[in-house]
């Protein structure tokens, strides 16, 4: 390991840390603080979706300021809209801390083990952020997430993407979008070298700096068909979104690269 890697590799410890330590504060300070001071709950969950947005920022500016990671965001305006469901790709761990960082009063859903993690569980009860457990309850708190007009965060993967092979989403963000008619954003992400994937522990730090690319693309409508049953809809419209996925992240590594080139 190179000495640039063992300071990029403390700087990720620090980083992580820092993580580790402001979920813990907003769990067990931020949280109960506003329980007691703030009764309307959704004015509740909207102030701590405040506060983890902004701990999130700092959470990204430490980590550029340490040397572990550089970013970019392209069409980034288009995260501000209102009642959109904000569709992603999933390579990193920390993807998800790049879009609520730039998503305002944003909803999301989040794997249900994360809501028992000692680290993560207080922010995420204190957000009222969606848990993945029962599949029909996701629907019904998703469609009413939608229409109190909070952007709503999916990684249609399910888990993090396996790198080098083809984007394959599951039906979830396709059922959202058509069972409430809501317009889709798509979001690519980029990470280059890869890192922080599933099963890649923290420590194993890339040879080189880690770079965060992220590029909001045009709405995509649901199209609904009513002589189609919904299941049916649902798949080809999770084809083809996979497809149109597949096909802009070739698209963004092609032009990243000639530009590189160039």
């Amino acid at each position: 390991m190179t000495l640039d890697q063992w300071r990029r590799g403390l700087g990720t410890a620090l980083s992580f840390s820092a993580f580790g330590l402001g979920g813990l504060v907003i769990g067990l300070v931020v949280a109960p603080v506003l329980q007691l001071a703030v009764r309307e709950p959704r004015r509740r969950r909207r102030l701590a979706r405040r506060v983890i947005r902004q701990a999130f920022r700092a959470f990204i500016g430490l980590m550029r300021a340490l040397g572990v990671l550089d970013y970019r965001l392209e069409g980034g305006e288009r995260l501000t809209r209102p009642g959109r469901l904000i569709l992603a790709n999933h390579p990193s761990l920390i993807d998800v801390v790049f879009l609520l960082a730039h998503v305002p009063d944003a909803d999301c859903i989040v794997k249900g083990r994360l809501a028992t993690n000692p680290f993560t569980r207080g922010p995420i009860r204190a957000a009222g952020y969606i848990t993945n457990r029962e599949p029909e309850a996701v629907m019904e708190a998703a469609r009413a997430s939608l229409a109190e007009g909070h952007p709503l965060i999916l990684f249609p993967e399910g888990t993090r993407s396996v790198p080098g092979r083809p984007i394959k989403f599951r039906r979830g963000g396709a059922n959202i979008a058509l069972r409430t008619g809501t317009p889709i954003t798509p979001v690519l992400i980029r990470c280059e070298p890869t890192t922080l994937t599933k099963g890649e522990p923290w420590y194993h730090i890339p040879s080189r700096k880690v770079r965060i690319n992220l590029r909001v693309l045009d709405d995509l409508p649901p199209e609904q068909d009513a002589a189609r049953p919904a299941s049916q809809q649902a798949r080809a419209l999770t084809r083809a979104l996979s497809g149109h996925f597949n096909r802009e992240l070739e698209r963004f590594h092609h032009a990243r690269d000639t530009t590189t080139v160039a």
